[in-house]
């Protein structure tokens, strides 16, 4: 969760159902839902999952090994919390997406698969979350950038901050610098 904000870690979640659990009512991938929502789901998420592991990569992280490669981090950290929460590691795992070679673990893509299927979506909800309070506490601790309204995505607001305060260490750098190239599209001496 949160690939694509200028700020914060990337968040990935593993939640393990009771096989024999009825499907929560109401949810649904984490983008088609309110906050408020989410929060009270997140709620009995946790309550009535097997266990729930959270794993994330700081920007400096991404910015060092790029989205991809630390959003697989944040994934292998929370398999990781996982085992040493169950005492043995999972044989397999289904996860959104597309399949990812380095996982160390089987396990099965589903593209979509928020919107597919319930332990994914649980997943979600609770990584969304729990990456949300994260950046909330990061705005007390930083004002100005709005992240407790923004998640860290480049908002007005957040972009306003930038341009009247800078970056902090939780920004992206590799989101934020970008080579800027300016182009003369017009003959400065008027023969073309």
């Amino acid at each position: 969760m949160g690939r694509g904000p200028l700020a914060g870690p990337v968040v990935a979640c593993a939640v393990v159902m009771p096989p024999d659990a009825r499907a929560i009512a109401g949810v649904d991938d984490s983008k088609r839902l309110t906050a408020a929502e989410r929060e009270r789901l997140e709620r009995l998420i946790r309550r009535h999952a097997l266990a729930v592991a959270v794993g994330a990569a700081s920007a400096r992280e991404i910015d060092r090994l790029n989205i991809y490669h630390a959003t697989v981090l944040a994934m292998r950290r929370a398999l990781a919390r996982l085992e040493r929460l169950l005492g043995s590691a999972p044989h397999h795992v289904i996860l959104d997406g597309k399949p990812i070679r380095t996982l160390g673990v089987e396990h099965t893509a589903v593209v979509g698969g928020d919107a597919k299927v319930h332990a994914i979506a649980c997943a979600s909800i609770v990584a969304k979350v729990t990456r949300d309070r994260l950046m909330t506490a990061l705005a007390r601790r930083r004002p100005g950038y709005a992240w407790e309204r923004n998640a860290g995505y480049a908002t007005a607001a957040h972009r306003a901050g930038l341009t009247a305060l800078g970056m902090t260490p939780h920004h992206r750098r590799s989101f934020l610098v970008a080579p800027q190239v300016e182009l003369d599209l017009e003959d400065p001496t008027g023969t073309e």
